[in-house]
Formats: C-alpha cells, sequence, structure tokens
C-alpha cells in the first residue's frame, strides 16, 4: 500500500492511471522507477522505464509528460514534442497542461533549428538543401526563440551566409520550387483506357507540354510548414496525423481548395487530369506507372481495410518498384490526389487534341491514383475517380505541378 501512495503522489491524482488497490501491476512500477530515474537525471535509464510502463498504461497523460521531460533531458527533441502533445490530447485541462504547451513548443523550436544545423553543417550540401534549411530557420524563428535558441539561430544564419553566400532569398525561393519533381517532357501519350469504364473512353492521343511534377505527394511535414508559415486553418484529424511518426507520410483529409493554396503558396498547382496521367504512364500506353503487372505490395499501398490512425498510408518513396517512367512515386496507391480539373463523365468524345485542361464548370473534380484502400483496377494509371470540391477523406491527397 505504501508504494500504491508513493506512486500517486508522484503522478498527481485523477491521471488516467488506475492500479488494483491490492497490488501494484508492472506498468505502475516501470513508471515509479522510471520517475526515480528522472529526478536522479538518469535519463536514458528514466526513458527505458516509462517506455515500458506506458506500454501497460498507453493513456496515462501524466506519465506521456514525464516521458517528454525525459526525453527533453536527452535533447531527443522528436521524442520530447512526441509525448507533450500526447499529454495535451489526453489531458489538456491537467495541472501540467500550461507547462506541456510551453515544453511542447520548446522542443518543436529545438528540432527545427536541429534540423536546420544537421542541413547546413554537412559537407558540401547542394543549394537546394541550404535553401531548404533556410525555409526551416525561418519557421523556427516564427514560433519564438529564447536567449539560448537565438544565438544557435544567428550562428547558424552567420554560416549560410559564410559558406553559401550564393543562396540568396530569390534563388532559394526558385530552388525551393522545383527540388524533389521530376521533368516530364512535352510530347504525345495514350489517355484513357478501351478496357476501362465509359469515362475512361473513348481512348485518344493527347499532346502536354513539358511540366514539372512532385516526386513525393505532398506530405505531412511540408503541410505543416505551410500552416505555420499560412496560419491555414488545418484539416479534421491534424493531431493525428501531424505527429514525428508520420511526417514523412502523405497529408490526407484536406479538400481542393486546401490543395489549390498549398500549391500556390509553394509557387506550383494542381497537375491537369490529363498531365498526371501522362505522368503516371508514360508513352507507351502501360497500365499502372510500373508496366501491366499485377500490383503487389512492392508496388503500391493499397488493398488495406483500416485506417489505423495514419499508419495505413506508407512515407514518400519507400516503393521503389513502383515508380513511374519518370521516376515519380506513389502515383498508384497511399491517397488518392486532387487535379485541376472538373469532372464530366463524357468529356474524353471533345477533349481538345493538345493540354486538355477539363470542363470549364462542374460539380466534382477529378481524383487520381487510387489510395490504401483501393484494389487493382483502382490502382489503373486510366481510372477517373471523383468527389465534391468540399469534400475531406482519409484517403485523398495531392501532388504539386509547376510549369517550367
Amino acid at each position: 500500500m505504501k508504494t500504491i501512495l508513493v506512486f500517486v503522489a508522484l503522478l498527481g491524482l485523477g491521471t488516467d492511471l488506475t492500479m488494483a488497490a491490492a497490488s501494484v501491476d508492472e506498468g505502475a512500477k516501470k513508471l515509479v522507477t522510471g520517475y526515480d530515474f528522472l529526478k536522479q537525471h538518469k535519463y536514458r535509464e528514466a526513458r527505458i522505464a516509462y517506455e515500458a510502463g506506458l506500454q501497460h498504461s498507453p493513456a496515462n497523460a501524466m506519465a506521456h509528460f514525464y516521458l517528454g521531460d525525459t526525453c527533453r533531458g536527452l535533447k531527443d527533441w522528436v521524442c520530447a514534442e512526441a509525448h507533450y502533445e500526447t499529454a495535451l490530447e489526453l489531458d489538456g485541462k491537467s495541472s501540467v497542461a500550461g507547462l506541456a504547451t510551453l515544453r511542447r513548443r520548446t522542443a518543436k523550436v529545438w528540432r527545427l533549428l536541429d534540423e536546420g544545423k544537421q542541413a547546413i553543417t554537412d559537407l558540401d550540401p547542394p543549394p537546394t538543401t541550404v535553401a531548404e534549411a533556410k525555409d526551416t530557420l525561418d519557421i523556427a524563428n516564427k514560433l519564438g526563440l529564447d536567449d539560448e535558441q537565438r544565438a544557435l539561430y544567428q550562428l547558424l544564419q552567420e554560416k549560410i551566409q559564410q559558406r553559401h553566400p550564393q543562396v540568396h532569398e530569390t534563388t532559394a525561393s526558385s530552388q525551393h520550387q522545383t527540388r524533389s519533381m521530376a521533368l516530364v517532357p512535352t510530347g504525345e501519350f495514350t489517355m484513357g483506357s478501351a478496357m476501362g469504364s465509359a469515362d475512361e473512353q473513348p481512348e485518344h492521343r493527347v499532346s502536354v507540354g513539358a511540366f514539372y511534377m512532385d516526386l513525393y505527394q505532398v506530405s505531412i511535414r511540408q503541410y505543416a510548414r505551410f500552416v505555420e508559415a499560412t496560419h491555414h486553418d488545418v484539416p479534421p484529424d491534424w493531431s493525428v496525423m501531424n505527429r514525428p511518426q508520420h511526417y514523412d507520410r502523405p497529408i490526407a483529409n484536406v479538400d481542393w481548395a486546401d490543395a489549390v493554396t498549398y500549391c500556390q503558396w509553394a509557387g506550383k498547382r494542381l497537375p491537369t487530369e490529363a498531365e498526371w496521367e501522362k505522368a503516371a504512364r508514360g508513352t507507351d500506353g502501360r497500365t499502372y506507372p510500373w508496366g501491366n503487372v499485377h500490383p503487389t505490395r512492392l508496388h503500391a499501398t493499397a488493398g488495406k481495410e483500416v485506417w489505423s490512425n495514419h499508419s495505413a498510408v506508407t512515407p514518400g518513396g519507400m516503393l521503389e518498384e513502383g515508380k513511374s517512367p519518370y521516376g515519380i512515386y506513389d502515383m498508384a496507391g497511399n491517397v488518392w490526389e486532387w487535379v485541376s480539373d472538373w469532372y464530366d463523365q463524357d468529356y474524353y468524345k471533345t477533349s481538345p487534341p493538345q493540354n486538355p485542361t477539363g470542363p470549364s464548370t462542374g460539380w466534382s473534380k477529378v481524383i487520381r491514383g487510387g489510395s490504401w484502400g483501393s484494389n487493382a483496377d483502382g490502382l489503373r494509371s486510366a481510372e477517373r475517380e471523383t468527389h465534391v470540391p468540399t469534400f475531406r477523406g482519409f484517403g485523398t491527397g495531392f501532388r504539386c505541378a509547376k510549369t517550367p
């Protein structure tokens, strides 16, 4: 009983962790041990104990807060930010909620500064990497810096000026727009499918001008920077998606206007339906981005039944065998992608042969590429689906294009 009282005193009354009065379970013992290590500044031992205890009591808000403190002591800012955030989600009115909010922001700033530092101090980083690091440091600065953080921020800015004087704001902006993009050259391709549904017919030849297409679907990390810079409204379920373990997974639950606004902010635009299909299947009339063989888990993230809090999708660039002819990833599966065109099931019958942009008006917008829940037919590059522009769903995201 003495152990129980000590544990309650340490973790606070009213937490999510409950214990039977007769005994202290193994998870509670681990959390008590973690707190003892934390008081002694034995952060590695404390982390091991807290992580073991949370396996038994994952909804204990106070334990997540203390694990955040432990990671803070280790200067593992990704870990600290994630656990402070979880503590707030589990109990936003706890006695440490205010402190958790402040420490989460501080951890986020340190994480951004570390990301910028790593990119800048690498041996001979390319200009695009330096430009991206400048963006990251600017976000950290906008969040607010304490004295120690400002000293590091100024040091990193000086290093950029000394080691990379060629990276100016104007050139950095242009490099930012086209990094991680593939050039799809001018030329014809076969659009639609004679074997597909009625809205994919007739199969026809289309010529599109050269354009750039994002190599990856827009990620949580990229969308978070957009939100931080513009204060754009976040999509539903943002608190679940915007976590360190998901940063490289594609954004989902965004509507068409969100996608348009993001691409404009990034100096780009949504691709047309014709551009999207050419980028996906190339000029040889293939069925899928990788060719004509039936999709497997090495080609596309698809055929799943449960969203699993954003874990149904995979980080961009994981599936090398699923790339399109232009080296573009995840154009089949993961999340459907908004394109700019209005939808008309009979549009292909009257579509112009050069640079078609879709009907001038309509009720719904086209989405392409299938998602984590699609079957093999839904992954075909000619497959057309549609949603009203205001639709949001766990299976819908986007990527951007750019005219050279």
